[in-house]
């Protein structure tokens, strides 16, 4: 998978998406402030705050997400 083509999911209108690796693993991208995207390389920020680096070779597959609605607050 390009690194260049996920750069893009990220400046182009962001949509949620799912990182599928060469392994099996899937990551979750929820927001564009969770992934970080270098040459060969896609670091990915957790809910629990770990860090995955991911080699960008092991990247097979990027799946939309449905958007995440967020509930209005009560005044």
């Amino acid at each position: 998978m390009n690194t260049e083509r996920i750069r893009k999911r990220l400046i182009n209108g962001f949509r949620p998406f799912a990182i599928h690796l060469s392994s099996g693993r899937k990551f979750v991208v929820p927001y564009p402030e969770f992934i970080m995207v270098g040459k060969s390389v896609v670091a990915v920020l957790g809910n629990d705050d770990s860090v995955t680096t991911i080699d960008a070779l092991h990247i097979v597959a990027v799946e939309d997400l449905p958007r995440k609605h967020r509930k209005p607050t009560k005044s």
